[in-house]
């Protein structure tokens, strides 16, 4: 299910990754878990390419988060951009 962005302000700031796709809803339900944090958008859930919105100011909160993460799931970051999945 890929979600609409037009509820993302646009102060937030883009990162780009790869997951496993088994790992999409964990991974958003972690983050619904700390409200306000950030939102993971699903751009191809056959390949596992997702985006954070992380809310300004909360980079850390998240990168510490993804540092947890990376130790039970393969997470990487990606060099592509959102208009790749128009």
């Amino acid at each position: 299910m890929v979600m609409s962005t037009n509820h993302v302000p646009r102060e937030t700031i883009r990162r780009y990754y790869r997951v496993d796709r088994r790992e999409i809803a964990f991974l958003r339900f972690v983050f619904e878990a700390y409200e306000g944090l950030a939102i993971i958008e699903t751009l191809n859930p056959e390949s596992g390419d997702i985006v954070f919105y992380i809310a300004p100011g909360c980079e850390s909160d998240v990168d510490m988060i993804l540092r947890d993460l990376k130790s039970d799931i393969m997470l990487e970051a990606a060099n592509f951009e959102l208009n790749n999945f128009d």
